[in-house]
């Protein structure tokens, strides 16, 4: 019995180190990834890109942090996110403002991107 149950486990931890890997590269420039997610990355006062485009739809929004601590907000949207997290939303086309909400220095009044809903 303890063989089983050791067997299982070591099965288990397997497979859960086996779905935490992968490589993000596309959403780090700002391009929408597989289905309609799409990964912000934000950098002391600034977004890595000047826009993110997403197809229409149910959409998760992720957030990293690359430089300081940054929160967003999804102007006409429930989106909001405080630090590094991830929102699912159902957004129709068009073009979305996407401002930080954690005051993060000199910089953060014009801290902002588009999100463009196609």
């Amino acid at each position: 019995m303890k063989k089983f149950l050791f067997t299982a486990m070591f099965a288990m931890l397997l497979l859960t180190l086996a779905a935490c890997g992968g490589d993000n590269s596309s959403e780090a420039k700002g391009e929408a990834s597989s289905g309609n997610e799409v990964e912000l990355v934000a950098k002391n006062w600034e977004f890595a890109e000047e826009s993110y485009t997403v197809p229409a739809g149910d959409v998760t929004i992720s957030l990293k942090n690359e430089e300081g601590y940054h929160g967003i907000t999804i102007d006409g949207t429930d989106v909001k996110i405080d630090g590094e997290g991830k929102a699912t939303a159902k957004l129709e086309p068009g073009e979305y403002t996407v401002k930080c909400n954690i005051p993060c220095g000199e910089g953060h009044g014009e801290m902002s991107t588009k999100l463009i809903v196609e």
